[in-house]
């Protein structure tokens, strides 16, 4: 074989090994920013987000944009609306101005963010076989996304209710609301923190149903694609 026929079959060789290191770095990047984001509005005393909280939220988005290359219309809508939310935001804040004038605008832009991007990546997701680094970080990175959507379904719900998400006795704070979001999501129920009203209780009901179909098809996907891989392995194609 010549040597340029050479080189040019090992960049065939290598070209999708190296697309998959770095959507798994990817990946990695979008966890990361996931922590940051979470950890910020965890700290969050009372029920308003902070619209720095936010801006690394926006950042989580646009690395999942560009590691699922998704599409540009979806692009396009999600960046108008996130946009304009994040300007308001950092404006807002600026200015000094607070409560539900700031609170509501955030969380409704942080529900279609959390929304938009696991989307995305099951989207992107779907359509590969083989258990691999990617595969993994890309489950747990949307599992995170969809519990910390339903956190902002509840704060959105403590905006507009005259009454305390959680009752008089429980603090209702972003903080709360994330820690009982995952409790619901996983299905553990510690009962520290339990939704008083019907609404409440409806989403915390929808919530760990999609927790648990979650899980199902998350590691039906994976044993998929690891079963997928170990029969191309076993059974290699032939050579034309």
């Amino acid at each position: 074989m010549p040597p340029t026929e050479a080189v040019d079959a090992q960049q065939v060789t290598n070209g999708p090994s190296h697309r998959r290191d770095g959507r798994a770095l990817g990946y990695a990047v979008v966890l990361g920013l996931l922590i940051v984001s979470y950890g910020l509005c965890a700290i969050q005393p009372s029920t308003d987000p902070s619209p720095w909280a936010f801006l690394p939220m926006l950042a989580t988005v646009a690395m999942v944009f560009y590691v699922t290359r998704a599409r540009h219309l979806v692009q396009r809508v999600s960046w108008v609306v996130l946009s304009v939310a994040g300007a308001a935001a950092v404006v807002a804040s600026l200015f000094g101005i607070d409560g539900p004038l700031l609170a509501i605008p955030l969380s409704v832009a942080s529900m279609i963010a959390l929304l938009v991007a696991p989307w995305a990546i099951i989207a992107h997701q779907v359509t590969r076989r083989g258990l691999d680094l990617e595969a993994l970080l890309a489950a747990v990175t949307a599992y995170i996304l969809v519990g910390m959507f339903f956190a902002f379904v509840y704060n959105l719900m403590s905006q507009v209710s005259a009454s305390p998400l959680f009752g008089e006795e429980s603090l209702d704070s972003l903080g709360n609301q994330l820690f009982f979001s995952f409790t619901a999501l996983t299905t553990t129920g510690y009962g520290n923190l339990v939704p008083v009203g019907p609404g409440g209780q409806a989403v915390a009901v929808a919530e760990a149903i999609t927790g648990q179909l979650f899980l199902i098809t998350a590691v039906a996907r994976i044993m998929r694609g690891a079963s997928a891989k170990r029969a191309i392995t076993t059974n290699p194609p032939a050579d034309t």
